[in-house]
């Protein structure tokens, strides 16, 4: 079968591999479940494997598979498989598998304290964007007939979900916490999806991105109910003056220094969300006194967050469904650029370097049910 591939370490190695169908028997103790390919998304972790700035290959392989943002049809389950993942279903697999830390024992490997990380399609096992992949039950979700169109955005709607979990979380310190406004920073997939988790929460929604409006993301953000502003146009501190005190503050636009703008407005007792992968070398100047001070009178909190557990995933499942009903619609208009079949990934690629208007670039691997 057909599947796109890099050699890692090799720049713009892309290419179509030809490799066996998996089986049951792969997946130990009868809990494989094969899955047909329908849809992979990509985005910016492909192209930068692609670049050969990260990423390695198996053990044993020269190439690695690309692509963690997978949703397919079961075609067969082992003896062990439980009742909800059934031959005809839709699932989704996460990306991240247990490593030797404590929190892979407890299915929480998106906690590892490891250096070394198993994450399909980036580092160590081979990705999604194949025609058929073979996966232990643990590691799938299933997806119901109504998310069939949209399915596709589950992985990416983890990682706003968890870092909106993680919050409340957090805040359970706090005895009652009851945000009332949320900024989001950032109006790409990962931001809109933010956008919609907060939303969803029943926040005062802000979004602040870079492109002045209007436009479709801005558009988008609107049909939430919610409002944007460029920051071309207004800084965060404006920003704030106008819409805030933020309670909950969320990035997605990575980039380093707007991070310190949000620590100076975000709200007492208030969290602010970092999601974004910086691998440069930038440096600011910042109000360093003033944050600190901020921060500590106000009980404020800053946390980091990175890939997902199985909540996340179930709690995107759940706000998936709930976006179909609130906001009909509006989740079909982020799937913006379809490739037809993985021998056009050259196209896939192009659409990721070059398609500034593109929202989600995904491939229709094997077509409909």
């Amino acid at each position: 079968m057909k599947a796109i591939a890099v050699h890692p370490g090799k720049a713009d190695s892309i290419h179509l591999e030809d490799v066996s169908k998996p089986s049951l028997d792969q997946i130990p103790n009868g809990r494989g479940v094969l899955v047909r390919v329908l849809r992979v998304g990509v985005d910016g972790t492909d192209k930068e494997i692609n670049a050969a700035e990260y990423g390695a290959a198996p053990e044993g392989d020269d190439f690695l598979i690309i692509g963690h943002e997978n949703f397919g049809v079961v075609e067969e389950v082992g003896p062990n498989v439980p009742d909800t993942i059934r031959p005809g279903g839709y699932v989704v697999a996460s990306v991240r598998r247990p490593g030797s830390s404590i929190y892979g024992k407890i299915g929480l490997q998106d906690f590892t304290t490891d250096d070394v990380y198993f994450e399909r399609g980036i580092n160590l096992l081979h990705g999604y964007l194949t025609e058929y992949y073979v996966e232990d039950s643990n590691f799938v979700f299933a997806l119901p007939e109504t998310l069939r169109e949209v399915g596709v955005l589950l992985e990416p709607t983890t990682v706003a979900e968890k870092g909106i979990n993680h919050a409340y979380e957090i805040q359970r310190r706090l005895k009652v916490w009851e945000p009332r406004k949320a900024l989001i920073l950032g109006s790409g997939t990962i931001g809109l999806l933010m956008a919609m988790a907060a939303r969803l929460r029943g926040l005062e929604l802000t979004v602040a991105s870079l492109p002045k409006p209007p436009y479709r993301n801005s558009e988008l953000v609107e049909q939430l109910g919610g409002v944007y502003r460029s920051t071309q146009d207004s800084d965060l501190r404006a920003i704030s003056e106008e819409r805030g005190p933020f309670d909950l503050i969320m990035d997605a636009t990575g980039f380093s220094p707007i991070i310190w703008e949000a620590a100076e407005v975000l709200g007492k007792n208030g969290v602010l969300v970092l999601s974004s992968i910086t691998g440069g070398d930038r440096k600011v100047e910042i109000n360093s006194d003033m944050i600190n001070q901020s921060f500590v009178l106000g009980n404020k909190v800053m946390v980091g967050t990175v890939n997902a557990s199985p909540a996340d995933f179930r709690s995107g499942v759940d706000d998936l469904i709930k976006a179909q009903a609130l906001f009909p619609g509006w989740l079909d208009q982020l799937l913006t650029t379809p490739i037809h079949g993985l021998e056009n990934y050259e196209e896939m690629i192009r659409a990721l370097t070059e398609d500034a208007e593109a929202i989600k670039v995904f491939v229709e691997v094997n077509g409909s049910r």
